[in-house]
């Protein structure tokens, strides 16, 4: 923090970030993040699975993003500086546990916009369609879906089919540009998507209770609890964003106010609106008919109103296309934060001298983003992206219960209400166990043999971490709401697929990697340590 109120950064001599985001353009970034690719489509999948109970997932999945929400608020109001969970996990566990989770971050933000640029480019091809225009299929689609229609169409370079995803691809050039030359820009851009994606959301919820039919609303879990946490995973996607606006700390005319309000205010509104969004679709068609990529245009062709199901499509580009903006302004402020710590080159912290942006860290998450984009159809990129968003939850929740405690100032910012966990976890744990004992067991049990138990292991870890969090409440006092945080996160990680877990952890090891190859020697902590 005195680094950043000295202007000692690696661009200090470029002059700081503007000082321009209030609480409205923080709570509207957080929107922009949060409505996109999840509320447009993954939504249908988990509706197929739990039926109008995907309503208490969302509910619930709230909750959890609610108490990691306090916890980074409680970091952006006491350390108001770029770099969002990395910086936080630096000032708690230190610079390793720091690295692993920077790098995982990449997962969320670039990895994550991969995706994103890619459903953005589906929806676009839809829109063009609508109007009675087309791309030729081999610019507008992906080797690993192309049919042999696509692959004979295309051009070829020898025997190699030329096929790639142009508009993916233009999007991130077009996003990265306006991440590039400002956040003044980029605010304005993102405050009149939001506000247009809003007013289309609101319309559909109004028009389609019109054509709800309350019978399809039972029963309410067709498939039980265990079908509704089925969508754990594309239920959460839904919500990854809310947290990237704490990569923008030093743009925050007040961060330590403004920063918590604007994180929790998109919370609770997103949440509103996905609970409401998830009603009308379960009620205007079977539950069993919304396995599909575009759910909300969906149900109004269901009920023969296809101008509605193409302003849904518009409105779809618009959200995607803001989705893409805050992770584009997101990525590069980390790599921003960690360049100062000397755990990447120089240059990654390099501010442009006129838009007082990282530049080259904006231009380099271009590229991650725009050239996989051409190419590739990243399905496994859903779940990678949600274990590694949790990951880093996990994390902030963690480095909240090692922070010191305050002097009592009479400083306005915001402050986590400390609630003893003492005489509340263990019990609540004890709780749950009797009430889930036989779901419980069942994980634990052996009776299936190495292949079915192997699926079980992330549920085995948070079990022993429950285990060893419920004693430390009872011993320690510990905060409620950082350990209720926590365990959720680690929760859901036990809901997403074992093969995620492995890739996860491949990707951790090639980070771990470089850290040791470069970043540890480089470390602006070891002239430090040495004196």
């Amino acid at each position: 923090m005195k680094d950043a109120q000295d202007g000692l950064t690696d661009g200090h001599d470029a002059g700081g970030m503007n000082k321009v985001l209030k609480v409205k353009d923080l709570t509207a970034m957080g929107i922009a993040a949060v409505i996109g690719a999840g509320i447009f489509s993954t939504i249908g999948e988990a509706s197929f699975h739990g039926g109008p109970g995907v309503s208490l997932l969302f509910l619930i999945t709230a909750v959890t993003c609610g108490f990691s929400a306090l916890c980074y608020a409680e970091f952006a109001s006491r350390v108001p500086v770029s770099g969002s969970a990395y910086t936080y996990s630096y000032v708690t566990f230190g610079e390793l546990a720091a690295w692993v989770i920077g790098w995982a971050l990449i997962l969320e933000y670039a990895i994550g916009n991969i995706a994103v640029a890619i459903s953005w480019s589906g929806y676009f091809n839809n829109l063009l369609r609508g109007i009675g225009l087309s791309l030729p299929s081999w610019l507008a689609s992906n080797y690993d879906s192309a049919t042999p229609d696509i692959i004979a169409a295309a051009p070829h370079i020898g025997s190699l089919p030329v096929i790639l995803n142009l508009p993916a691809f233009i999007v991130v050039v077009l996003v990265t540009y306006l991440a590039y030359v400002g956040i003044r820009e980029s605010k304005r851009s993102a405050n009149f998507m939001v506000a247009l994606k809003i007013v289309v959301i609101l319309f559909v919820i109004a028009v389609g209770f019109f054509y709800v039919n309350p019978e399809n609303w039972h029963p309410f879990m067709p498939n039980g609890f265990s079908g509704v946490l089925k969508g754990v995973s594309a239920v959460f996607f839904a919500y990854i964003g809310f947290d990237a606006i704490s990569t923008t700390a030093e743009e925050c005319a007040n961060p330590q106010r403004d920063l918590p309000k604007g994180m929790i205010y998109s919370l609770i509104i997103c949440t509103v609106l996905y609970i409401l969004i998830s009603f009308v679709l379960t009620g205007m068609v079977p539950f069993s008919k919304l396995k599909v990529d575009d759910p909300l245009a969906f149900v109004f062709d269901q009920v023969h109103l296809p101008w509605i199901s193409y302003l849904i499509s518009v409105s779809a580009v618009v959200a995607t296309t803001s989705v893409l903006l805050v992770f584009q302004i997101g990525q590069p402020r980390i790599w921003m934060s960690m360049s100062r710590d000397g755990l990447l080159p120089k240059r990654f912290s390099k501010i442009h001298p006129r838009f007082k942006t990282p530049s080259y860290a904006t231009i380099v998450t271009g590229f991650l983003v725009g050239i996989p984009a051409l190419f590739l159809n990243l399905t496994i990129v859903t779940d990678l992206t949600s274990i590694g968003t949790l990951f880093a939850f996990i994390l902030v929740c963690g480095g909240v219960l090692l922070l010191p405690k305050e002097e009592k100032t009479t400083e306005k910012r915001f402050h986590l209400p400390y609630i003893n966990g003492q005489f509340i976890i263990p019990p609540l744990v004890v709780g749950l166990f009797i009430l889930f004992n036989h779901e419980i067991m069942q994980k634990l049990s052996f009776d299936g043999g190495w292949e079915v138990w192997k699926h079980n292991i992330p549920f085995f870890l948070f079990a022993v971490v429950t285990i060893i969090i419920s004693f430390f409440s009872a011993t320690r006092k510990l905060s409620l709401i950082p350990v209720l945080g926590l365990l959720s996160c680690f929760y859901l990680m036990t809901e997403i697929a074992l093969k995620n877990w492995i890739v996860f952890s491949i990707w951790l090891v090639i980070g771990l990697s470089i850290y040791f190859l470069y970043s540890y020697s480089n470390s602006k902590l070891r002239p430090r340590l040495k004196d």
